[in-house]
């Protein structure tokens, strides 16, 4: 089956349905139709585990699936040797750090915090131990004087469900996100609402929806926010509006403004 789907998306940019009706049929088995059709894509993980599988450009709301070695040129999937050399672990902690072991642990699926432990002593001094108001976690050497320095600069984003930043923040982080509202944010079964993002932390939740030829963004923020963030969140769902090709509506339901 791998083989199969590595063969199908060779220079191909191909649906969810027409990747699963190519495979099955290169296989000879028409239940894997119904099987790599799933939208968990539970059977398509393990061919992006092996760098035969990546997305491509969406067919309107249907997403698409390609080779990365078709879409980025000159890739080639790294062999054991090179995953095991820790630049996972920089590109993490350069995003992510300060991050105790066991954050990381969870992060990349790794069995027990030593494993984790002993992938960052691999670093040597290029990672250091901080502590953040009695939070203690490493990050990368190089960046902890920025880091010391770093002010709050009003940033917001508008990320949309399942964004990595989400994924793998710390749930249990209260300057991260609240946890009266955590639940807001992982909700039940899996899933991960789209989150209005102020200077990194979760101050609450959006939703959008196409209706002809507008875009209605509803934005509900978890606390009162200023009028600096209110407008920046606005310029965000007016970029938003401009990708989808629609005029914008925009409401704050809970007027905590």
């Amino acid at each position: 089956m791998l083989a199969a789907v590595a063969a199908a998306l060779k220079g191909r940019r191909l649906t969810r349905e027409a990747l699963a009706a190519a495979v099955a049929e290169r296989v000879g088995d028409e239940t894997l139709v119904e099987k790599l059709g799933g939208g968990f894509g539970d059977l398509l993980k393990p061919a992006a585990f092996t760098g035969d599988l990546c997305f491509a450009p969406s067919d309107g709301r249907r997403v698409r699936f390609t080779r990365p070695s078709s879409w980025l040129e000159g890739f080639r999937p790294p062999g054991p040797d090179e995953a095991a050399s820790l630049e996972l672990l920089r590109s993490y902690l350069r995003a992510y750090g300060p991050a105790p072991r066991e954050q990381f642990q969870r992060w990349f699926g790794m069995t027990s915090p030593a494993e984790a432990g002993r992938w960052i002593k691999t670093l040597g001094t290029e990672v250091a131990e901080v502590d953040v108001e009695g939070a203690r976690g490493w990050m990368l050497d190089a960046d902890v004087g920025a880091a010391a320095a770093a002010e709050p600069t009003g940033a917001v984003r508008l990320l949309p469900a399942f964004d990595h930043y989400v994924v793998a923040a710390p749930r249990d982080a209260g300057a991260v996100l609240p946890a009266s509202h955590r639940a807001r944010v992982y909700r039940p079964q899996g899933w991960l609402s789209p989150v209005l993002l102020v200077d990194g932390r979760m101050a609450g939740v959006w939703a959008h929806e196409v209706q002809g030829d507008r875009l209605a963004v509803t934005i509900e923020p978890f606390a009162r926010v200023d009028r600096g963030v209110r407008a920046r969140a606005e310029a965000e769902a007016e970029r938003l509006a401009a990708f989808l090709g629609g005029r914008l509506t925009l409401t704050w339901p809970d007027a905590k403004l």
